[in-house]
């Protein structure tokens, strides 16, 4: 990627030679033709014009372009055109949540420009992303989730066509011939998504989808108040020795009356235990976004309930009578397995006490 320098109106223009995609925008044609126009298109996050790239990815599928420049993908290091992580091909907010990132790009129009010209500065001095920098010290119990969530092949069925919109209306008179799919149009939040919602991982709809669901082990439940009405804490995670119980005191009081505060810098977390409901649900609602404590980016999600009673309670099993316990310690340990209830010799008695015999 090279930047335009000779006029000073352009010195922030990209030019770029190839895009950057994942494989499933890329297709499974090997031989593949594109179309290159420089400056063609503006960035639709930084609004930057920037070389965009043009192709088929197969036969049947629609053509697709680049959406966001490169400086852009490579600071979120997700593919130009999906918007989706280049490594694990989830979409960026599944990833933060996962790896715990805090998304520092700037929203506004100079401080996005400001923002884009220091990261060219960086990519020029070193091509390392966020791919390579960020996920090395990212935990391994997030990269983990990750691996269970991302597709094991390319997913080329998302290359399709788009729906007709004549036939949605029952217009359409091309039949078999139509370029396009006679579907009808499924209803639901995911109709609704933003690119820019995507870029930055903020309200996607289908991160909550693939969060909520069951490979995510419920991962996108945290962000929404349990069913227990008996969870009144709230799990804070990012704490490091500067934070202390007094400052996450100091935070958290005045939203409700609070019974305890425990802080683990071992693990790095800590708990809030409110008094009442309403209060932890009134501090998750302003600080579930996350918060920022003595300069410290903290994330803050619903506890879980702690299990209460024996492990075969907790598994639904009925647990067995005192009667029941006393009368198969009366009866002795049973007979190894493959052998016969009955007892030929003393010495296969566990019962016997050696030379004294157990009937007296």
């Amino acid at each position: 990627m090279a930047q335009i320098k000779a006029d000073p109106n352009k010195v922030s223009w990209e030019e770029s030679e190839f895009p950057i995609l994942c494989e499933t925008c890329l297709g499974d044609n090997p031989y593949l033709r594109m179309t290159k126009q420089s400056q063609a298109k503006e960035c639709k996050v930084c609004t930057r014009p920037f070389t965009v790239f043009r192709w088929c990815p197969g036969v049947g599928m629609r053509f697709k372009k680049t959406e966001v420049c490169q400086t852009c993908s490579k600071v979120k290091n997700v593919c130009q055109t999906c918007l989706l992580d280049l490594e694990f091909g989830l979409p960026v907010q599944v990833r933060d949540t996962a790896l715990g990132l805090e998304d520092n790009a700037p929203r506004s129009d100079v401080n996005k420009e400001f923002f884009a010209q220091n990261m060219d500065a960086h990519f020029q001095n070193s091509e390392d992303g966020l791919g390579s920098g960020g996920f090395g010290k990212a935990e391994s119990a997030g990269r983990e989730m990750l691996k269970k969530l991302q597709r094991t092949e390319p997913y080329y069925k998302r290359n399709r066509q788009h729906i007709c919109s004549f036939f949605v209306k029952g217009n359409c008179t091309r039949g078999a011939e139509c370029p396009y799919r006679h579907e009808m149009p499924q209803e639901g939040e995911l109709k609704h998504q933003n690119i820019k919602d995507r870029y930055y991982g903020t309200n996607d709809p289908v991160a909550r989808k693939i969060l909520s669901g069951p490979r995510a082990g419920g991962a996108g439940q945290q962000f929404s108040p349990p069913k227990d009405k008996t969870i009144t804490s709230l799990f804070v995670t990012g704490i490091t020795e500067a934070i202390t119980e007094p400052d996450l005191k100091g935070f958290f009081y005045v939203f409700g009356e609070i019974k305890s505060i425990v802080v683990v810098h071992k693990s790095k977390c800590a708990f809030v235990n409110f008094t009442t409901r309403a209060g932890a649900e009134l501090a998750f609602e302003k600080a579930g976004g996350g918060v920022n404590i003595q300069g410290v980016p903290l994330r803050v999600s619903w506890a879980k309930s702690r299990p209460v009673g024996a492990r075969t309670e907790q598994r639904g099993e009925a647990a067995p009578s005192p009667a029941a316990v006393m009368d198969a310690l009366q009866a002795g340990p049973p007979p190894p397995p493959g052998s016969s209830s009955g007892i030929s010799y003393p010495s296969q008695d566990p019962t016997y006490q050696g030379s004294t015999s157990k009937h007296r």
